[in-house]
């Protein structure tokens, strides 16, 4: 079957021509889809969503302005770019997931003999007393600004430039 016939039948609605057109460009339009997305799940899914939504909107594809292929590939460049632009994925990008956590200290007790081993002690020994506890709380408790702020009875914007003020001291430290 040439691919003139086989794309026509896939305007059609041909089951068969849709499984071959499938497995014809699948795992180029994943590969695409994958150098954007950057994330093989989220781009075989994409994937998966970009063959359905050729095949439901088939009679939009115009053989005069291009090839079928080329049709394909701008839906699912389209389709990848908003994947990338939307909240989730930027989310998915910022926030570990709650799994990396589990089971990483099983009580607080633990905290000072993880802290050694990982040589963060060092890097906050010569920082004032103000510096360790927003860094204590914002980080190691998983206070927010506010709640930190609420818990040392200063405003937030104190928190907020106390805590950028000590993360610079930190990196200062680092660079030693």
């Amino acid at each position: 079957m040439e691919l003139e016939e086989l794309v026509a039948n896939f305007r059609n609605k041909d089951d068969k021509a849709f499984e071959k057109l499938y497995a014809m460009y699948s795992d180029n339009i994943c590969g695409v889809i994958n150098s954007i997305v950057k994330n093989t799940d989220i781009a075989q899914e994409i994937c998966q969503d970009v063959f359905m939504k050729a095949w439901k909107n088939s009679e939009s594809y115009d053989a005069s302005k291009g090839r079928f292929f080329t049709w394909m590939l701008n839906i699912a460049r389209n389709a990848a770019i908003d994947e990338v632009r939307s909240k989730s994925h930027k989310n998915s990008k910022q926030n570990l997931s709650s799994d990396f956590f589990v089971n990483v200290l099983e009580d607080k007790d633990d905290l000072n003999s993880q802290v050694d081993s990982i040589g963060i002690k060092n890097l906050l020994s010569n920082l004032k007393e103000k510096c360790i506890q927003i860094i204590d709380l914002l980080y190691f408790k998983g206070y927010t600004q506010k709640e930190a702020a609420e818990e040392l009875a200063i405003p937030v914007g104190t928190v907020k430039t106390r805590n950028r003020s000590c993360i610079a001291q930190i990196r200062g430290n680092i660079a030693i």
